[in-house]
């Protein structure tokens, strides 16, 4: 590796792993775990996809949309049943990779893909306004006053600094720098010690204390299952958009197995379950992380924290991670998505809308499969009213009707609606040429068309269907001659 890209992926891993820092401890809390769990999870995850993962330059850690998932279960059942749960999820994740079923990840559509990074975006937006309160109650007076100083100047210098020089990533250079001074002049702002400390000795390993029973079973899987779907999501969808960013191509059937052995061994040693963090990968990739090392690096530094450098990193000012996540966050959201309102069609852009609500509101699975199920809806419907017909009358007085489109579920109405058995001739021809037949709708179209016009008396023949067709047709038991 060239010095340059070495010390970029070094540089880049530092800053990250200080903005996954705050991250990984709200997420542990807003699921009611040590914030500890969260960090060991963010360093055997990190650490583990960036080493293996299909996707340099992409950063997982301990994800909140996995510690909402698991709320409920660490309130009724407690720590072990997750830990298991975590272990099993993992296992799913890698069943995934392993059957080749990334590429599904195709089948979401771009406005699907622009509704979940926008409403990401938002929700990375306002997750950072939990830290203008003190317990339940907004900042107010000098407290407010200088924690929005501190963010505004920590935004000033991540977005003047590119301008002067990119030596060193903006991001690490406002954390320190607003950290800095918050320490010379003793500036009564919160730092990360005040969310949790973070001090602690090596992760251990020890399997899951919980009775090994199909009952467990039961409890657990509904859980590990969901949590599954929603990291792979979360993953897929965050390494589409790592291909965009850096022009690159990923793996994502490796990402899948890496990610799911990163979160098995995660839970074997007491840490969270994670997936790919959208925010930190941005981060990451602005800050000229390319490469595995920059994953590795914010990784084992997340480690090293825990053991040596707490006293230090505890004195982080939360305003100055607050203020690189609301940049991370204007940047992550897709404001070309806002300038091509009026230019897509109106269906896209109720799904990008959709999508970004669904994910502000609820979760990330339930928007993007809302989404596809809209964006489905949208296609089969347009797929539905482009069948059309030629009709002429023949010398011989028999009439050829000439389809154009696709026949399935949704065309078979306008299908049956293009012919008139009643005042037909007596005999009628059927042109394919130009028709498609995907599905059982189909045949059952076709073989109710024959039974109208053998009701009606007269002869009905259907000529040049495709290969795929005749064998849809036999296989079905219905005459196509």
């Amino acid at each position: 590796m060239k010095p340059k890209r070495l010390r970029a992926d070094v540089l880049a891993g530092l800053t990250t792993s200080f903005a996954l820092l705050p991250e990984c401890i709200a997420f542990a809390l807003v699921a009611h775990l040590n914030p500890l769990m969260g960090l060991y999870g963010a360093f055997i995850i990190c650490t583990l996809t960036a080493l293996f993962g299909g996707r340099p330059g992409m950063v997982s850690g301990a994800a909140g949309s996995m510690a909402v998932v698991i709320v409920a279960l660490v309130v009724q059942h407690g720590v072990q049943y997750l830990l298991a749960t975590v272990l099993l999820g993992g296992l799913i994740m890698m069943a995934f990779g392993l059957l080749r079923l990334g590429k599904l990840v195709r089948m979401v559509p771009h406005p699907v893909m622009l509704g979940f990074v926008n409403g990401l975006a938002i929700i990375i937006a306002l997750a950072q306004l939990e830290h203008f309160k003190s317990g339940e109650h907004w900042l107010s007076g000098t407290p407010l006053y200088l924690m929005t100083g501190l963010v505004l100047l920590t935004m000033a210098i991540v977005y003047i600094l590119p301008r002067l020089t990119r030596a060193v990533p903006p991001a690490l250079v406002a954390i320190l720098g607003v950290g800095l001074l918050v320490y010379l002049f003793g500036l009564p702002t919160r730092t990360l010690g005040d969310m949790a400390h973070i001090a602690g000795g090596l992760p251990s390993f020890a399997l899951p204390d919980i009775p090994w029973t199909l009952e467990t079973l039961r409890i657990i899987a509904p859980y590990a299952i969901l949590m599954a779907l929603v990291g792979l999501l979360e993953t897929l969808l965050t390494l589409n958009l790592t291909d965009e960013i850096t022009e690159t191509r990923g793996y994502p059937d490796r990402e899948c197995v890496a990610l799911g052995a990163a979160n098995v061994v995660s839970g074997a040693f007491g840490g969270m379950g994670g997936c790919a963090m959208i925010g930190q990968t941005v981060i990451n990739l602005s800050s000229g992380g390319r490469g595995r090392l920059s994953g590795v690096v914010a990784g084992v530094l997340i480690l090293l924290f825990i053991l040596f450098l707490s006293p230090l990193i505890e004195r982080i000012p939360l305003a100055a991670l607050v203020g690189v996540m609301f940049v991370v966050s204007q940047q992550t959201f897709a404001w070309a998505s806002l300038r091509v309102l009026n230019k897509v069609p109106l269906n896209d852009v109720l799904v990008i809308i959709a999508v970004t609500t669904i994910t502000v509101f609820t979760d990330l699975a339930t928007a993007v499969l809302c989404g596809i199920i809209i964006a489905a809806l949208n296609f089969a419907w347009q797929q539905a009213r482009e069948l059309y017909a030629d009709e002429h009358l023949e010398a011989d007085g028999s009439k050829l009707y000439r389809l154009h489109g696709t026949l399935f579920f949704a065309s078979t109405t306008p299908f049956l609606n293009q012919f008139d058995p009643a005042n037909d001739p007596e005999r009628v021809t059927l042109d394919c040429r130009h028709l498609s037949f995907v599905d059982y709708s189909a045949i059952a179209a076709l073989k109710t068309l024959r039974e109208r016009y053998a009701k009606a008396g007269k002869e009905l023949q259907v000529f040049h269907l495709s290969e795929r067709c005749k064998k849809l047709l036999k296989r079905a038991g219905v005459e196509h001659h």
